[in-house]
């Protein structure tokens, strides 16, 4: 009877840790970051003689960084560096262009077709939007309040290869 009891104790311990563990592990299939695995890897925007390159890590366990430089006439004018995290259900991206503070943007929108970051107190850009086209091009977005309504500006940008 002991026996009994002590083997019935044990599966219904292990029933309790192994559903405790389940509701406490993130889920692979419902987190944010596997709907948008296709950005990581390096994109060029070229405008005239500036050339931009972003780099995206790969997109795997809670954290992804990222930067981009942008040169003109091969002199570095501009740099950024992102931080992409995810808290609950909702991708958080973390920016500091060119050596200013940091400002923080959350999804309000992830698909495999793209994703759109939002921050309504931050004066330029209050929105963020990366869309993918195809396999090898992107635009990436940002918009805010301008003199007469929103003002958007497009940052098209196709895949290169990350060689350094």
């Amino acid at each position: 009877m002991m026996r009994l009891l002590a083997q019935v104790s044990l599966i219904g311990t292990c029933g309790i840790l192994a559903t405790a563990h389940a509701q406490g592990a993130p889920q692979a299939a419902s987190s944010p970051f596997t709907q948008i695995r296709w950005l990581a890897g390096c994109w060029e925007m070229r405008q005239g003689q500036a050339v931009t390159i972003e780099m995206w890590m790969p997109i795997e366990g809670n954290l992804v960084l990222g930067g981009s430089r942008t040169l003109v006439n091969g002199r570095a004018r501009e740099f950024d560096q992102y931080r992409l995290t995810v808290e609950g259900n909702q991708l958080v991206y973390t920016s500091k262009p060119s050596g200013q503070t940091e400002t923080v943007f959350r999804s309000t929108s992830v698909s495999e077709s793209g994703f759109t970051l939002e921050n309504p107190q931050h004066d330029f850009p209050t929105k963020i939007l990366y869309r993918r086209h195809g396999a090898d091009s992107l635009i990436a977005r940002i918009e805010g309040p301008g003199k007469n309504g929103t003002k958007g500006i497009d940052f098209p940008m196709k895949r290169v290869s990350c060689t350094l």
